[in-house]
């Protein structure tokens, strides 16, 4: 009989783990999994300006009707700024608002994949879980380049680019734009030189996940890498996010964007991209979009949302050298000291599964499988359990 025959899915290892840290009576758990950004007190915060902007919204909005299939075309030219900025290839780059960066993901996914049916894509090793499943998904072929050297916990450059040298015109190598999820080890911009290098040389399209803007070393200075490949290679495809530095969660606006070799290719790949979201969820929602709208267009809201992000950096960036003197501190040794020289919300710890189930059973401290910790979820009371935790394995 139709639907008897499925099986339970299995459960999603990032999204499960705060369902089960929840139910934890364990009055020292520590939630390191999902990736959202708490303050002191352990709560997501609504930022100010957003806070401004939805009051402003409250009045000025006159209706509820469809906004469109490419969504709000004002955030779409907004968030291309400030992912582009006076970057060339923005004359010729054109996006259309998704659910999410995950529904961004999808669509460019399905676009590509009616483009070139037998077309792989090339994930970092680590990638985003969600990475490979929606490629897959979409029907491409999925394979990996070595990316974070688990003995330095950064980036394997050589090994990478020597690896890459088999991707042609019939491959897409996928690129976070900055705050590696989940290592937190940053492509150097002396490797997004070879890369672009390599994009241009051997014909692969460069596909650019942009979630954590601004949660590096600045919101400028974390996309400098992508916009020095964005002017040279003929063409490329992005994704942006609004979760983590407008903190968007779960209003979900994400932005697909494609930059072919003329303005007019674009506009037609935007068509099929359109073609690919009526066909799934027809319009994404409003409301986070007209928010980030109006803020990218208002320089006073602006400049206090900009001030907001950077206080987050700054404290992301100050929980890991805290975290890190910590570990060195109790341990007199330098193995932690990646945490520090790491970039944006995650770091990989290269811990083992069974070292992972001890901090969980015993510590009620729960981090991804593959060791990945959320900086961005600690709160500075809990940086000694942490450490003390850590050093008992």
């Amino acid at each position: 009989m139709i639907l008897e025959n499925l099986k339970e899915a299995v459960k999603d290892p990032i999204l499960s783990l705060s369902t089960a840290c929840r139910a934890d009576m364990n009055p020292n758990k520590v939630d390191l999994g999902i990736g959202v950004y708490r303050d002191d007190q352990g709560v997501t915060p609504i930022m100010e300006a957003i806070k401004i902007a939805e009051e402003k919204l409250l009045v000025q909005q006159s209706t509820k009707a469809y906004v469109g299939l490419a969504g709000n075309e004002a955030f779409n030219q907004s968030m291309i700024d400030l992912m582009l900025g006076d970057s060339s290839s923005k004359d010729r780059a054109v996006g259309i608002q998704t659910p999410g960066a995950s529904g961004a993901l999808r669509m460019l996914a399905d676009v590509i994949k009616a483009s070139t049916p037998d077309a792989t894509v090339w994930l970092s090793d680590l990638s985003y879980a969600n990475h490979a499943p929606i490629m897959k998904t979409a029907g491409l072929n999925v394979r990996y380049f070595p990316y974070f050297d688990p003995e330095t916990k950064l980036v394997q450059t050589d090994a990478m680019m020597e690896c890459l040298k088999g991707a042609g015109e019939k491959d897409v190598v996928l690129l976070h734009g900055c705050c590696h999820n989940p290592t937190g080890a940053d492509l150097p911009f002396s490797g997004w030189q070879e890369v672009t290098e390599m994009a241009i040389l051997q014909g692969f399209l460069p596909f650019i996940d942009i979630a954590y803007q601004g949660f590096g070393d600045g919101m400028e200075e974390d996309v400098q890498g992508f916009r020095y490949l964005a002017e040279r290679v003929p063409s490329y495809v992005l994704t942006g996010s609004c979760s983590k530095h407008f903190g968007l969660y779960r209003e979900r606006t994400g932005l697909a964007v494609v930059a072919a070799t003329t303005l007019e290719q674009s506009n037609k790949i935007k068509t099929r991209i359109l073609e690919a979201a009526r066909s799934s969820y027809t319009m994404p929602p409003d409301h986070g979009a007209a928010l980030v709208e109006m803020i990218l267009n208002d320089a006073k809201l602006k400049e206090n949302w900009l001030a907001e992000v950077e206080t987050m950096r700054l404290r992301v960036t100050g929980l890991r050298h805290k975290l890190a003197a910590r570990l060195r501190e109790k341990s007199s040794s330098s193995h932690y000291d990646f945490i520090a020289q790491h970039k944006g919300m995650f770091s990989v710890l290269g811990i083992t599964p069974e070292e992972e189930k001890i901090l969980r059973d015993k510590y009620a401290i729960y981090l991804v499988g593959g060791g990945r910790i959320n900086i961005a979820g600690i709160q500075e009371s809990q940086i000694d359990y942490i450490a003390q935790s850590l050093l008992s394995l």
